[in-house]
């Protein structure tokens, strides 16, 4: 058990595993100075950080608040700030982060700081949020401090505004985001979640099958003319027309696609939230496995290439625009091998390169739930 001694303040930060926790890890090296320079009551900072599965089969606020308070009364913390990697919701709004003063605690989903400066964010946000918490120990108030502007936390996070609280919740303090800007920031907040870059290597099979289709293309003399006829914008419709293909493939062949539980307009929302992620994954996933065929192909191109057999074969000269627009339209074909290599692989592998660990464990809570 954690006891806090005379002028230290023992800060928990509890962390789902995987990103949440390495993010927790990073800034618990800063906080420490942060918070001691900030403190207006000079006190000292011991920050640790617990990685667990705290959000286990369930996005409901009050569920994981309780969660929260019986792991701060079972240690004896001071102040416990959970971060979370799932998008969480408070009365139709996208949630930031909750506070309980009279607790001590505080939940921070992180898709909704968005995907750019995501460790700097929430490093702000954690920062502020011990501040607070601490003041209201320092005071004795149950209520949030008043030497804290809801305001000034505001402007810092925008376009993030305070929300809503029924009389019966445990928080005291909640901040949301909601309109567009909202949803655009909490969808970036929730690729970046997703690690769309680990699509790459996760689809081995699928890279292999784009990477043959790719080599044999190449030295096809009809796609050699083919490509030196295709204007630019029909180069541009093979390149989406591939891509998207690549991603409809992925998303029916491993299920990918989430179907709301009920009719509630709530639930829709979640729903169309949850797929518009998984679409912005397996897009920038597949453009990133496309340019990498691009760059291969023009490699296998310039050195397998004849330039008189070219000339024969085409009747123009084999110059960079050939080897350009030959590569580019090699990778279209060759995205469209790849994904019909990617039934070769399991959908376990496909969700795991496109999810990250906690969503991969929430689809398979609700398939089970469909199962029974």
């Amino acid at each position: 058990m954690k006891e806090s001694s005379q002028g230290v303040t023992v800060v928990a930060l509890l962390a789902d595993p995987d990103a949440p926790t390495k993010i927790a890890q990073r800034m618990a090296r800063a906080l420490p100075a942060r918070l001691a320079g900030k403190s207006d009551q000079g006190r000292r900072f011991d920050v640790e950080v617990v990685s667990e599965p705290f959000t286990a089969a369930t996005e409901d606020l009050s569920t994981l608040t309780q969660r929260i308070m019986d792991r701060r009364r079972a240690e004896h913390w001071d102040i416990v700030v959970a971060l979370t990697d799932l998008p969480l919701h408070s009365h139709g709004r996208k949630l930031v982060v909750d506070l309980s003063h009279e607790h001590g605690i505080a939940l921070l989903s992180l898709p909704s700081l968005g995907g750019l400066r995501l460790r700097r964010r929430a490093l702000r946000v954690v920062e502020e949020t011990v501040l607070s918490l601490a003041s209201r120990q320092a005071t004795g108030a149950g209520e949030p401090p008043q030497g804290q502007s809801p305001g000034r936390f505001v402007s810092r996070l925008a376009p993030v505004h305070a929300g809503r609280i029924d009389q019966e919740e445990t928080a005291d303090l909640r901040y949301v985001v909601s309109g567009p800007r909202g949803y655009l920031r909490v969808l970036g907040g929730m690729v970046r979640s997703n690690q769309p870059w680990r699509l790459v290597p996760g689809l081995s099979k699928a890279l292999a099958a784009a990477l043959a289709t790719g080599a044999v293309a190449t030295v096809n003399s009809t796609l050699w003319s083919l490509s030196g006829a295709l204007s630019t914008l029909r180069l541009v419709i093979a390149m989406v027309g591939s891509v998207a293909l690549m991603i409809g493939w992925l998303v029916v062949d491993a299920h990918l696609w989430h179907r709301s539980a009920d009719d509630s307009p709530e639930e829709r929302k979640r729903t169309a939230l949850y797929n518009a992620s998984t679409v912005v994954t397996l897009g920038i996933g597949v453009l990133v496995c496309y340019a990498g065929l691009m760059v291969i192909n023009l490699v296998w191109a310039l050195f397998i290439l004849n330039d008189q057999v070219f000339a024969s074969m085409t009747r123009t000269p084999l110059h960079a625009t050939e080897y350009w627009t030959l590569s580019w339209f090699v990778a279209s074909v060759a995205t469209v091998g790849g994904a019909l290599g990617s039934g070769l692989e399991s959908d376990e592998a496909i969700r795991a390169a496109a999810y990250s660990k906690r969503e991969q464990e929430r689809r398979r809570m609700l398939a089970d739930d469909d199962g029974d």
